[in-house]
């Protein structure tokens, strides 16, 4: 990278949000220019550089968005479907701003807002950071082209035990994918758990499974089964690393040399496709 993006951080004490903090610290043409923290963190007005690599760096965190995220040309979002939220319709009222959001469980209304906002500014919002995942949703929609009479989707995944929503956004993402290729809404074509005498498999649904347990980083496989053979389309991260590496990536592709991308919703594809 020849210029320099300013990154302001939001979510920077979570598991991503820290791993995303290094990532820019350590990537060159990046600066992190700000960090948001929810009121009452232990890190408002410390130095954010200390608390993620022992270092200082010169920036430091805020509970107020003015403050946290004063002149950055990318703001990246690990946080939670509230601020989210919240960050969405005021970054939609600065313009001029982009909007990475990794952020999962948003309900009807956040994800609403979040849609609002990218009529202004340019949002890039992923249920995965990670470019293998991101291949394996491209995949994913190719395989589903296979016969839906003849071909069965189940997805699985697998998380740490203190991953509050299910199934996963990667999951669900993955479905999506299989879902649009087949011309059929995923809502009304899935089987979100088995349990008790629950008769013959329906033909078209897409079914999931989901694992909470230690500290499983993230494991995704959709299982394509005919009668006759099995396609199965995996990804597993060995180190969060790989999402906050994805991220960053994402930040750069949002602002190339030319500019701020143009306001509207983009997603990881866009990103491994290299659209212009």
């Amino acid at each position: 990278m020849s210029r320099e993006i300013k990154i302001g951080l939001l979510g920077i004490t979570g598991r991503l949000g820290s791993a995303i903090g290094r990532a820019v610290l350590q990537t060159p043409g990046l600066r992190l220019s700000g960090a948001v923290v929810r009121s009452g963190s232990a890190l408002d007005g410390l130095d954010v550089g200390v608390e993620l690599t022992g270092e200082p760096c010169g920036t430091f965190a805020s509970v107020s968005f003015e403050a946290g995220l004063a002149g950055a040309d990318i703001v990246i979002d690990a946080s939670l479907p509230e601020l989210t939220a919240s960050a969405a319709n005021y970054l939609a009222k600065q313009g001029n701003i982009g909007f990475v959001s990794g952020v999962t469980g948003l309900d009807s209304d956040q994800m609403k807002t979040l849609e609002s906002a990218c009529e202004h500014i340019p949002v890039l919002h992923a249920g995965n950071f990670s470019l293998g995942v991101a291949m394996a949703e491209r995949l994913v929609a190719m395989a589903a082209s296979l016969p839906a009479a003849d071909w069965d989707i189940e997805i699985e995944e697998s998380h740490h035990r203190m991953k509050a929503d299910a199934p996963s956004g990667t999951a669900l993402m993955l479905g999506r994918a299989a879902a649009n290729t087949r011309g059929v809404d995923l809502e009304a074509n899935v089987d979100w758990a088995r349990h008790g005498h629950t008769g013959a498999r329906e033909t078209g649904k897409i079914g999931f499974a989901v694992t909470r347990g230690g500290g499983i980083i993230g494991e995704h496989a959709v299982r394509f089964l005919s009668s006759e053979e099995e396609i199965s389309i995996s990804h597993r991260a060995f180190d969060r690393s790989v999402f906050a590496r994805g991220a960053v990536t994402a930040a750069a592709w949002l602002k190339p040399e030319s500019g701020l991308r143009a306001p509207g919703l983009y997603t990881m594809q866009d990103v491994v496709s290299g659209a212009a």
